[in-house]
């Protein structure tokens, strides 16, 4: 018999709430309670003790597993079976798959033998369709109205920014009407609950991802009047949200994902609703918060905003030279985030002027240029890279990254800048198979050595948006080299790359994936554009993209004034 490892106690990661709007870094937010609108109960909220047990015993490999599978049988009578149970692993183990369905992961067929790495992304698309409108009852998966694809292996639901990059291979190997579906669904979200959630999960809730419905806006364009409107009142929503308490915040104080710096301009955050361990990464936040004396509920705060911003985890969120312990996200001001933000609110003005909606329009104007104005301030470093910003120490953090490009990619930058950034890029970033996620390895997965995809893009749309056509052209050809050269030896598609080594990629918390969505989509894009055909394919045709028209490069040149 194996005897179960005790839980923390449950109730001090469910404190009661905390008014907002405090000085920065001293805020306590909790969980939302159960009357909130938009509000979900998670597996945590519905099983307390249980998943505590069950999480930090390690039962499954993953712990996304258990939160991800459909119960049985009705909550209250699950636990009242639960208390009578031995304290005993395998027991425990026994009484879960009993009495709940487990997750399958979202599997792919491998190549078989397929040599041609774009023939092989055109087919795997419809084994990541999914149309999820009525979802298991009592599970943890929320409804989606509509058509979507999901990124694959342990990813089964629909992701926020993965989608965009998605989207990008979707509409060009013919599934318009899934592209269309998920923004569809995604505006649905943002009406059902007041944010576009990491995932569709009742466990991302409490969160968002960099936000990126405004640029598959361009992607999929629909110029009739009521779908606009639609747009732009999602649009507004989901302003709203990163927004929410910045009228009542005071130079130096901070509100959820809002931050008012000293001299007053509003810039924003990562940021989580809860401070209490992720559902879906129970025992690793435990552990986390255990290798450290700060207070735990700061450590599970800043694990589940780097969660929020899609970089989970990275060296930007760690203090210098730290490891996963010293985590900070909700300490720091991000500087993709702020260019996504700028990026939202030009394309609000964009739709107000459309439907002549003149009062939003200037609303708005002012509002990104203001932003505009406070990211040249506060998150330009004068050694010629835009950087995220420390709100502990007042001073920039001064990490190069990746990172640097998506004020190119929504038109923030100055042509001084962008070229700036390009000189870095050449000289820093660019490794062997494409665009360096940062220059530091910490064996976190968004770290050196690795790759990923959306940043790969960001980087490319950026650089060509700002006239750097050979420098974007040389990252995209790399990365293609990069994911054909591993699809030929091994018959897969992975979720990121060693662009050093030029292999798959690895470290994290979770095992390397398949499938897998947002790299089909920026590898189909770049070899269309690029014309680059599979080393697997006799005849393989040289880089060619001067001159290439195609509305997915299609960017205004330089600044948006």
């Amino acid at each position: 018999m194996t005897t179960l490892r005790s839980a923390p106690t449950f109730i001090d990661y469910f404190p009661e709430p905390a008014q907002s709007g405090t000085a920065c870094g001293l805020e306590h937010g909790r969980k939302p309670p159960s009357g909130k609108a938009g509000y979900v109960a998670t597996p945590a909220d519905l099983y307390g003790a249980m998943l505590a047990q069950v999480q930090l015993n390690q039962l499954f490999e993953d712990g996304k597993t258990f939160v991800d599978a459909v119960p049985r049988r009705s909550t209250d009578d699950i636990l009242r079976a639960f208390e009578a149970l031995p304290h005993d692993s395998q027991c425990l183990r026994d009484f879960v798959i009993a009495h709940f369905d487990l997750p399958d992961p979202a599997g792919v067929h491998p190549a078989h033998g397929e040599p041609d790495l774009r023939h092989y992304i055109r087919s795997i698309w419809p084994e990541l369709h999914r149309d999820g409108a009525h979802p298991p009852e009592n599970g943890s998966l929320l409804p989606v109205n509509g058509p979507y694809v999901v990124p694959g292996g342990r990813f089964v639901e629909l992701y926020y920014w993965d989608s965009y990059f998605s989207i990008l291979g979707l509409l060009r190997d013919g599934f318009e009407h899934v592209a269309q579906g998920i923004v569809t669904a995604l505006a649905d979200l943002l009406k059902r609950y007041g944010r576009i959630p990491n995932g569709t999960r009742s466990y991302y809730l409490s969160r968002s991802q960099p936000p990126l419905y405004f640029a598959m806006l361009d992607l999929v364009p629909d110029a009739r009047p009521a779908v606009m409107r639609q747009r732009l009142d999602a649009l507004l929503i989901e302003h709203g949200f990163w927004m929410d308490g910045a009228a009542a915040l005071g130079p130096g104080e901070c509100a959820k994902r809002v931050v008012r710096m000293p001299d007053g301009a509003l810039l924003n955050r990562y940021w989580d609703d809860r401070d209490t361990p992720r559902d879906e990464s129970y025992l690793e936040d435990v552990a986390t918060a255990n290798a450290t004396m700060r207070p735990p509920e700061d450590v599970f705060r800043a694990l589940r905003a780097g969660a929020e911003s899609g970089w989970d985890f990275s060296s930007r969120w760690f203090t210098p030279g730290g490891a996963l312990d010293s985590i900070r996200t909700h300490h720091i001001v991000a500087v993709d985030l702020n260019a996504f933000l700028y990026g939202m609110e030009s394309a609000i003005v964009r739709l107000a002027d459309e439907l002549c909606e003149d009062r939003i329009a200037r609303q708005f104007d002012g509002a990104r240029k203001r932003r505009r104005a406070a990211i040249h301030r506060w998150l330009w470093c004068e050694a010629g890279y835009f950087s995220d910003f420390d709100l502990e120490s007042g001073q920039l953090c001064g990490q190069l990254t990746a990172a640097t490009h998506a004020p190119l990619f929504t038109g923030v930058a100055t042509q001084a800048q962008a070229a700036a950034v390009a000189r870095l890029t050449s000289d820093h970033l660019i490794a062997p198979g494409g665009l360096r996620t940062t220059l530091i390895e910490t064996g976190e997965q968004w770290d050196a050595p690795n790759g990923w995809a959306p940043l790969q893009w960001i980087a490319f749309m950026g650089l060509r948006r700002y006239g750097h056509r050979r420098l974007a052209d040389i990252i995209a050809a790399r990365w293609v080299e990069t994911v054909d050269s591993v699809f030929q030896r091994t018959g897969w598609i992975h979720e990121k790359y060693d662009v050093e080594r030029g292999i798959g990629g690895g470290g994290g918390e979770y095992a390397p994936q398949l499938g897998f969505g947002w790299t089909n989509g920026v590898t189909a894009a770049f070899m269309d554009l690029l014309r680059i055909q599979s080393s697997g394919r006799e005849g393989r045709s040289p880089v060619t993209v001067h001159g290439v028209s195609d509305r997915f490069a299609a960017m205004p040149e330089g600044p948006i004034e």
